[in-house]
Parts: C-alpha cells; structure tokens; sequence
C-alpha cells in the first residue's frame, strides 16, 4: 500500500466511485484520501462513500497537499477550479475526467505536461469501468502505471494516443447506453413472445453479462460464440439472419461513428 496521498478536485459520482475503488483495492487507505468541492450535498456523498477521508476547504488547499491530484469537475467548472490551485499543482501527476479538456489546454492552465487525460465510463461505478487514457509529455512509465492501477481499481483501461479519445467515448463513453438499448429490445422481444416482463428482464441481462464473461475468460473473437450457439438450420441462425436484414452491425457501427463525432465537435475549444 503506497502512502501517497491523492486529491479529487471535485467529489461526484465518478470521483466517488474511483476513490472508494482505491481504498477496497488497498491502494490507499481512506485517510489518504482528500476531496473539494462547492457542493455540499456532492462532499457529503463522498464522505459517506470514502469513510474516513478527509474534505477539504478549497482547492488551493488540496492541490498543496496531495501528492496526486484527480481534476474530476464538469467543464463548465474548469476555469474555476485550476484557477484555484495554482501554481501548488505544478510538478505533481495530474489525472483529468474533464471530458473534452485537451492535454495541451490543460498543459497551459496548470503550468505542467505531467498530466493524463481519461476518458472513464459509467460502469466504473460498479467496479466494471472501462476507460482509454493517453499521457501528457512529461508523464513518465511510472506514472503511467500509477493511473493504470488507479483505473483497474474500478475496471480495465488501455492507453491509447490522444487522438483516439474521441473514438474511446464513442465506444466505450456511449457504449452502455447502446448495450442498455439493445437490452431494453431484447426484453421486449421476450414480452411479445409471452415471456412476465419481470423474467424477461432477469433472463435478457445475464445473457448479457455471461457472454461477455464467456468471451472474456476464452479470449476468443465475438465471432466463435456466435458461430458456436448457431447450430445449422436451428432458432440462433433465424435470428440473426432478421438482424441482418435490419441491418443491425451497421446501425451499431453507425452509433460508434456518430457519438465519436459528436464527441470532437463538443471538445472544449482551446483558452485564447
């Protein structure tokens, strides 16, 4: 267990879920833990969630005394809350769920490049995350796999250029409301076939999760399970020859295209 001390600039549900990971993970204990943020309601929460932790006042205040610090505020708070902890963050590691905030814009409002931009999604909050992160020019290996322990606390994360953030959020960042609207149908579907909508709900989300396990642990393509349920002639090919004609893949690769392309166009455009 390090004894770093790392600092959430901002205290909502993805800090929260982050820091309570780092503590149940044994990364850090909870008093090693510090939080800021405006709203009261928000440091609460993460109180209750982070037993242990330690609030504090403002962020000039935590940016001096963590060694870690995790800018986690909307966008539209940026300004404000780097603004209020420089220049005490310069030198240290910086990691930002700011979504849209660039490496070189943030670069420019906290004085250093030791920073690593994250693109977290919402299964996080249950431990399942699944996030892209790419580093900033003066993030080093070590504090590389500093966030990568960081991140797997709460799920899995790969590294990618900067440049596919946005591809990052169009897949993993929108992807579970996909997969929850793909649920949403499938269950439907075994309404319209006569199946209590109550069943229909339990059976249409573990399919969901045990195929994903089932090709987790195999390490196989999505195509061997497929081809492995779809016996000649039988109900699994039927099925999937109806998504075909509906052109299914190419909805959902259309979904991934458009919400990347929606995710560069809301970037944050650079301070002038």
């Amino acid at each position: 267990m390090e004894r770093i001390s790392i600092g959430f600039i901002g205290s909502g549900r993805m800090a929260t879920a982050l820091a309570r990971g780092l503590v149940t993970a044994g990364l850090v204990t909870a008093d090693r833990i510090l939080a800021s943020d405006p709203n009261a309601a928000a440091r609460r929460a993460f109180e209750d969630q982070v037993s242990g932790c330690r609030i504090v006042p403002d962020n000039g205040s935590l940016a001096r005394d963590a060694d870690v610090l995790v800018l986690a505020v909307k966008p539209a708070h940026l300004d404000e809350a780097t603004r209020a902890c420089d220049p005490p963050v310069v030198g240290k590691l910086v990691m930002s769920i700011v979504a849209g905030a660039r490496l070189d814009d943030l670069a420019d409002r906290l004085g250093t490049r030791r920073i690593v931009r994250v693109m977290p999604n919402a299964p996080c909050l249950v431990g399942f995350g699944a996030a892209g992160y790419a580093c900033g020019a003066d993030v080093d290996d070590v504090d590389a796999r500093r966030i990568e322990s960081m991140l797997e606390a709460v799920g899995m994360c790969e590294r990618v250029p900067e440049s596919q953030l946005d591809a990052v959020t169009g897949l993993s960042g929108s992807g579970p409301a996909f997969v929850a609207a793909f649920l949403e149908a499938m269950i439907d579907g075994g309404v319209l076939m006569g199946l209590p909508r109550d069943v229909a709900t339990r059976l249409a989300v573990q399919t969901v999760r045990g195929t994903s396990e089932w090709m987790a642990r195999a390490g196989c393509h999505p195509a061997e399970i497929k081809d492995r349920v779809a016996s000649p002639g039988g109900t699994t090919i039927a099925g999937l020859k109806a998504l075909e004609v509906r052109a299914f893949r190419g909805a959902v690769l259309a979904a991934v295209e458009e919400a990347t392309r929606r995710a560069t166009e809301l970037g944050m455009p650079p301070r002038p």
